[in-house]
């Protein structure tokens, strides 16, 4: 089976991806070593909590360089909640800069009438690039769970790949671009939904695997 690198930096909810990885068919490897991060298959940042504490983790732990060298290899790489937005430049959250992989910010739901901030819940995703793979067998429509106060806004829209409404907002809920996917909802907490995306993601992974590298 394929072997994925869950980035371990005390920032995400380890044990539900890995399990989510598992049923989806691929061997987890939850790890803070560039080394394993160089030799997994793929990669996946998961993301819970703030923004800034979580890029001075990458920092401290000496992962920044690891996690653009792994997108820049060409091995799939996805990025979950805020796994996803410290791939962006930077945050209305913080005052930390961020990796600086995707070109954009990170801004806070503006306060209207009736809407609560966190976002938090089962919402439905509108996709707008149906031909990625990540979205493979999904069913119409298509419901995930979220939990943020905050959303990715690329500078490049092409890179878009679903979005979310939530009041009058309408917010980018998922980008991909080339080997580097990233969803702001949670694919190990969505059910059937996310179980078929993660399924989706380690498809991709195991047909880029070469036969016997492990």
């Amino acid at each position: 089976m394929s072997v994925i690198a869950v980035v371990d930096y005390d920032m995400g909810n380890l044990h539900s991806v890995c399990k989510g990885l598992e049923n989806a068919g691929a061997t987890p490897k939850v790890t803070d070593s560039p080394r394993e991060i160089d030799r997994a298959d793929a990669v996946v940042l998961p993301g819970v909590g703030a923004f800034d504490p979580a890029v001075q983790q990458l920092r401290s732990r000496g992962l920044v360089e690891p996690i653009r060298g792994a997108i820049a290899s060409g091995k799939p790489f996805l990025g979950i909640c805020l796994g996803m937005q410290i791939l962006f430049e930077s945050s209305e959250e913080g005052v930390e800069p961020g990796l600086g992989i995707v070109a954009g910010t990170v801004r806070r739901f503006r306060s209207e009438p009736g809407l609560t901030i966190p976002h938090m819940g089962w919402n439905q995703l509108q996709i707008t690039q149906p031909e990625s793979p990540l979205w493979n067998q999904l069913s119409s429509p298509s419901w995930v769970y979220f939990v943020h106060s905050y959303y990715v806004h690329p500078t490049e829209p092409q890179v878009q790949a679903a979005t979310v409404r939530h009041g009058s907002q309408n917010v980018t809920a998922a980008i991909t671009r080339d080997n580097l996917m990233a969803v702001q909802f949670h694919p190990e907490k969505s059910s059937s939904t996310g179980l078929q995306i993660l399924s989706n993601f380690v498809a991709q992974v195991q047909a880029l695997t070469p036969a016997g590298k492990f």
